[in-house]
């Protein structure tokens, strides 16, 4: 691997000309699990510590999900592709009941003209004053908790009379402290791909709360 090659970022350790094929093999393998072993013990903790704000807020979006609510998602980069994760989540469940969603992230002519014409921190707020109705449940990602247009869009949603949810990163950010976020998911690390691999297991665990307390209440 040379110096020049777009990904030598990822693993520094990689000298220039490297020539110990078995070093290099065992250095990856050794940096692969750490990886691993990492985000499987925030996983656990952060689904451990979320436990009772989950359930409480499964319990909210299913009574909104009850009285014919969906769910919008939207992120940005890396956000946006756990915003379209969580809607199929939502819409194809691998067990359970299809709930309707919608994401804001996945039709391009729309991003791109918003973005063009009134700016990117518009780019989800605008959507959600068109489609959005009070009843819906409106999920931000941000692995910062700072993004603007996210923010924006929670702060509309909750005008609205939207049910809000927000999972953050970092120490939450201005996500934590927004009053428009009714419910947000917090997981304490620095590292960007942790946090976004966390989120994930967290939105599966709001996921299977929703399923739970709909499976609740339908008559046996």
């Amino acid at each position: 691997m040379t110096s020049g090659e777009p990904t030598g970022f990822l693993y520094p350790f990689i000298e220039a000309e490297e020539s110990d094929v078995a070093g290099l093999l065992a250095d990856l393998t050794i940096s692969a699990r750490g990886k691993i072993e990492t985000s499987r013990a925030l996983r656990a903790t952060v689904t451990r510590d979320c436990g009772a704000l989950v359930a409480e807020a499964g319990r909210a979006m299913a009574e909104r999900f009850a009285r014919g609510g969906r769910l919008l998602a939207f992120g940005n980069g890396g956000s946006a592709t756990d915003a379209d994760g969580t809607v199929d989540l939502f819409r194809r469940p691998p067990n359970g009941s299809p709930l309707p969603a919608l994401s804001l992230v996945e039709d391009r002519a729309v991003l791109t003209a918003l973005a063009n014409d009134i700016g990117f921190d518009a780019v989800f707020s605008r959507q959600l004053i068109a489609h959005a109705r009070t009843g819906d449940i409106a999920v931000g990602f941000s692995t910062s908790g700072d993004s603007r247009n996210v923010l924006q869009a929670l702060t509309e949603a909750s005008r609205r009379g939207l049910l809000t949810v927000g999972l953050a990163g970092y120490e939450g950010g201005a996500m934590a402290a927004s009053d428009a976020v009714a419910y947000c998911l917090v997981v304490p690390s620095d590292s960007v791909h942790r946090i976004q691999e966390a989120q994930d297991a967290l939105m599966f665990a709001l996921w299977a709360a929703v399923q739970h307390e709909l499976a609740d209440r339908v008559p046996s």
